[in-house]
C-alpha cells in the first residue's frame, strides 16, 4: 500500500465530464488499496474570470480581497470532485487551505508556503477517506485567505506530499511526460522516462511549462518524487526523481527555448568600477529580474553593457536605468525579438565539449549568438527569434536526442 497525492489542473477538471473522469481515476487508486489525497486546480478558465471581475470592481484593489475571489475557483472544484467520488460510493471530502490549514506568509496574491498541518488529513487516509483538497490556497496571519500565484496547484500538492509523507506525488495535466523539448516544434522530440530534480528545474526556469519552477524546488528540497502523468490517456508519465534513482545519466536530457525575453544594451557607458553596481542595483530594488549579462569594454575607455529581461519588465526597466542611472552613455538599445535557448543536462558535469557541439551546430546552419551563460549542467544562449525553430531541431539531433 502505498500514500499518493494526486494532483489534476485547469484543462483535466475543464468541465463536469472531465471531473467524473478525475473521480474514477481515482477511485482506481483508492481500488488498489493505496491511500490517497486530491488536490485540484479551478475548472479551466476560471480563474482568469475571477481575476477580471477584480479588476473590473477596481485596477488598484486590495490584494487581500482578491485572494479571497480568485481562492473560490478552487472550492469549487473540490466539493465538485467530492461529489463525484461519493457517487462512486468513496468516502471522501473536500478540504479548503484554511481548513487544513496550509499556512503561508502574508504575500496575497503570491504567497508562500511556511507549513501544513497535515494530522487530520493522514487519520483519514488512514480510514480509508480520500482528501481533495482546492490548491493555490492557504491561511495568511490575521486569518486572512491567500493564493500562492499562478501555478501555485503544483506547489500546493509537493507540500502537502511532503506533509503527508507521501510515496509520490501524481501531477496529471494535458500532457502525457516530459520531452527531451517541444514535440509540437520537434516532432522527433522523445518522452523521458526519469529526469532528475535539477535538469527539471533548469526546465521549469527556462521556459518548459510542465511544472511550476516552485513546486520542483519544493520537491527537490523535501526529496518528494513527482511522477507528470496525462489525465486523457494511459500512458506511462516522467518520474522527477533524485539524480542516485537514475542509472545511466544522459549527456543532455532535453532542449529548452524561452521566448519571454528582451535584450537591453547600454552602449558607451564610462568603464569605471561600480558600473555593474550602478546598473544593476537599482533594477533589484525595482524586482525586475535580469538574467544574462555581458560587458564588452573599448579601448576608448567606454564599455558596452548587455543584459535580458522579462519581456513583460522592459518598458519599466528602461523607466529605472534612465532614471537611475548616474553615468553617462551614449545610447540605449532594445530588442524585444529575441529567444533563450538552452542545453540542459547532469552528465555534462563529468563530460567536457558540450559547449562546442552546441555552438557547431548553430554555426552550421548560419544562426548567430548574441550573448552566452553557463551553469554546472546549462549552456544558454541569446539568438533572434526567427530562427527558434531551426535551432531547437539541430541541437536536438546533434546531442542524439531524436526518437528512432
Amino acid at each position: 500500500m502505498a500514500r499518493i497525492v494526486m494532483k489534476f489542473g485547469g484543462t483535466s477538471v475543464g468541465d463536469i465530464a472531465r471531473i467524473k473522469n478525475v473521480a474514477l481515476r481515482v477511485k482506481a487508486e483508492v481500488d488498489r488499496g493505496n491511500q490517497v489525497a486530491v488536490v485540484v486546480s479551478a475548472m479551466s478558465g476560471v480563474t482568469n474570470q475571477l481575476v477580471a471581475y477584480c479588476t473590473e470592481m477596481a485596477t488598484l484593489h486590495d490584494a487581500r480581497e482578491y485572494d479571497a475571489v480568485v481562492a473560490t475557483g478552487e472550492q469549487v472544484t473540490s466539493g465538485l470532485l467530492a461529489i463525484g467520488l461519493q457517487e462512486l460510493g468513496i468516502q471522501a471530502r473536500s478540504w479548503a487551505g484554511w481548513q487544513i490549514p496550509i499556512i503561508s506568509d502574508d504575500a496575497h496574491g503570491k504567497a508562500r508556503i511556511e507549513d501544513i498541518k497535515g494530522d487530520e488529513i493522514i487519520k483519514g487516509m488512514e480510514q480509508g477517506h480520500v482528501a481533495v483538497v482546492a490548491g493555490f490556497q492557504g491561511v495568511a496571519p490575521g486569518n486572512r485567505v491567500s493564493t500562492l500565484g499562478r501555478g501555485g496547484s503544483d506547489t500546493t500538492a509537493v507540500a502537502l506530499a511532503a506533509a503527508l509523507k507521501a510515496d509520490r506525488c501524481d501531477i496529471y495535466t494535458d500532457v502525457d511526460g516530459v520531452y527531451t523539448t517541444d514535440p509540437r516544434i520537434v516532432k522527433a522530440a522523445k518522452k523521458l522516462d526519469k529526469i532528475t530534480y535539477e535538469e527539471m528545474l533548469e526546465s521549469a526556469s527556462l521556459g518548459a511549462k510542465v511544472l511550476q519552477t516552485r513546486s520542483v524546488e519544493m520537491a527537490m528540497k523535501h526529496h518528494v518524487r513527482v511522477q507528470v502523468l496525462s489525465s486523457f490517456s494511459d500512458a506511462p508519465g516522467t518520474l522527477v526523481c533524485d539524480e542516485d534513482e537514475i542509472v545511466e545519466k544522459a549527456l543532455v536530457s532535453g532542449i529548452a527555448y524561452s521566448r519571454d525575453e528582451a535584450k537591453v544594451t547600454l552602449i558607451g557607458v564610462q568603464d569605471q568600477p561600480g558600473i555593474a553596481a550602478a546598473i544593476f542595483g537599482p533594477l533589484a530594488d525595482a524586482n525586475i529580474n535580469v538574467d544574462m549579462i555581458v560587458q564588452n569594454t573599448s579601448h576608448d575607455g567606454t564599455t558596452d553593457m548587455t543584459f535580458t529581461t522579462p519581456r513583460a519588465d522592459l518598458e519599466r526597466a528602461l523607466k529605472v536605468v534612465k532614471d537611475n542611472m548616474k553615468v553617462p552613455y551614449k545610447s540605449i538599445d532594445t530588442d524585444k525579438g529575441v529567444v533563450k535557448v538552452s542545453v540542459i543536462g547532469v552528465g555534462m558535469r563529468s563530460h567536457a565539449g558540450v559547449a562546442q557541439t552546441m555552438f557547431k551546430a548553430l554555426a552550421e546552419k548560419k544562426i548567430n549568438i548574441h550573448i552566452i551563460s553557463t551553469s554546472e549542467i546549462k549552456v544558454s544562449v541569446l539568438i533572434s527569434e526567427e530562427y527558434t525553430e531551426l535551432a531547437l531541431r539541430a541541437l536536438h539531433t546533434a546531442y542524439g536526442l531524436d526518437a528512432a
